[in-house]
C-alpha cells in the first residue's frame, strides 16, 4: 500500500491460514450467521404476535434479542467479505464505526439484563405492587436508557480518539475492537481514565446491580413458600445464563486487549470467536428452552409450519 492508504485503510492481521480454509470460514460463518438472525428473530416475532407475551419480562426478552441480530450484523458481513477478498482490510471510520457499534451493544446489553433483573425483583418480591411499578412507561424508559447512555458514553470514547496519530496500520485482529487501540502512538491519560469510567459505568455498576439484585430475589425466595422458590427458579435461571454467557463474551474481549501483542494468531482467533459466536446462539436457545410460554409459542407456531408443509 502506499502512503495514503495507510493513512485511511487499516489490515486485519488475525486471520489465520485464510488462503488454504477460507470457503470453509465462509460456510461456517455465514450458516451460523442466518441461524442467529433466523433464531432470534422468530422468538421477537413470537413475542410481538401474542398478546400474553406483552409483559415487560418479555419485552426486555425481545430488546435482548433484537440486540444480539444487530450486534452479529455489525461483525459478520464484514468477516464474510474479508474471507473471500485477497486484502483483509477497513477503512479507519468504518473501522471506529464498528468499534462503537460493538461496545455500544455490548454495553446495552448489560444494561438489559440489569433491567430483567429489576423487572424479576419487583414481580417476585413485590407482586402487588408488580403492575404499578413496571407498567409501560416505566418499561420505555429503561429500554430508552438501556441503549442511549452506552451510544453516548462510546460516542465520547470514539471522538476523543478518532483523531489520534497512529504509527502502526495492522490490526492484530479480525475486527475493530480494543485491539485498535495499540495502534496509536501514544497512551492518551484522558482517554484512559474516561474509558475507566465508561467500564464502570456500563460494566461493573450493572453487574453489580444484578448480583445484588438475584442475591436479593434467592434471599426472599428461600424464605418463601414453594412455589415462590419455583417462580424464582424457572424465571430467573435463564436470566442467569445469559448473564453467565455474556460475562464470558466481555471477559474474553479484555483477555485479547490486554494480552493480544503476547497471543498467537490461533489463539487470538479462537478467542474472538467465542466473543462473538456463543452468546448470540445461546441467547435464543436459552430463551426458547427455558421460558415456559415462549417454549409453548414456538411448538405452536411449528406445528403449523408443519401442517402447512404437509
Amino acid at each position: 500500500m502506499d502512503g495514503e492508504v495507510n493513512e485511511t485503510y487499516l489490515t486485519l492481521d488475525g486471520h489465520v491460514e485464510l488462503h488454504k480454509y477460507r470457503y470453509l470460514y465462509f460456510v461456517v460463518t455465514l450458516t451460523v450467521y442466518i441461524f442467529i438472525v433466523i433464531a432470534n428473530l422468530t422468538i421477537v416475532y413470537v413475542i410481538w404476535t401474542h398478546e400474553n407475551l406483552h409483559e415487560p419480562m418479555y419485552v426486555f426478552i425481545a430488546a435482548l434479542l433484537l440486540n444480539s441480530v444487530v450486534f452479529s450484523t455489525n461483525i459478520y458481513p464484514k468477516l464474510l467479505s474479508d474471507f473471500l477478498s485477497e486484502k483483509q482490510i477497513i477503512s479507519y471510520s468504518a473501522c471506529y464505526l464498528q468499534f462503537f457499534l460493538y461496545y455500544c451493544l455490548g454495553a446495552s446489553e448489560f444494561s438489559l439484563l440489569a433491567a430483567m433483573a429489576y423487572d424479576r425483583y419487583v414481580s417476585i418480591c413485590k407482586p402487588l405492587q408488580y403492575a404499578t411499578i413496571m407498567g409501560r412507561n416505566t418499561v420505555s424508559i429503561y429500554l430508552s436508557l438501556a441503549w442511549l447512555v452506552p451510544a453516548c458514553l462510546i460516542a465520547v470514547m470514539v471522538i476523543l480518539n478518532v483523531n489520534v496519530k497512529l504509527c502502526k496500520y495492522n490490526i492484530n485482529g479480525i475486527l475493530c475492537n480494543n485491539s485498535i487501540y495499540g495502534l496509536h502512538c501514544v497512551d492518551s491519560k484522558v482517554q484512559t481514565v474516561f474509558g475507566a469510567v465508561v467500564l464502570v459505568l456500563t460494566l461493573l455498576f450493572p453487574l453489580l446491580f444484578i448480583v445484588f439484585t438475584y442475591s436479593r430475589i434467592f434471599i426472599i425466595s428461600y424464605r418463601s413458600s414453594k412455589e415462590v422458590r419455583k417462580k424464582a427458579a424457572q424465571t430467573c435461571s435463564p436470566h442467569l445464563l445469559v448473564l453467565i454467557s455474556f460475562s464470558c463474551l466481555c471477559a474474553f474481549d479484555v483477555i485479547i486487549a490486554r494480552l493480544g501483542s503476547n497471543l498467537t494468531n490461533l489463539i487470538r482467533l479462537i478467542m474472538t470467536l467465542q466473543a462473538v459466536l456463543y452468546h448470540p446462539l445461546f441467547n435464543p436457545i436459552i430463551y426458547g428452552l427455558k421460558m415456559k410460554e415462549i417454549s409453548k409459542q414456538l411448538k405452536r407456531l411449528f406445528s403449523k409450519a408443519k401442517v402447512m408443509h404437509f
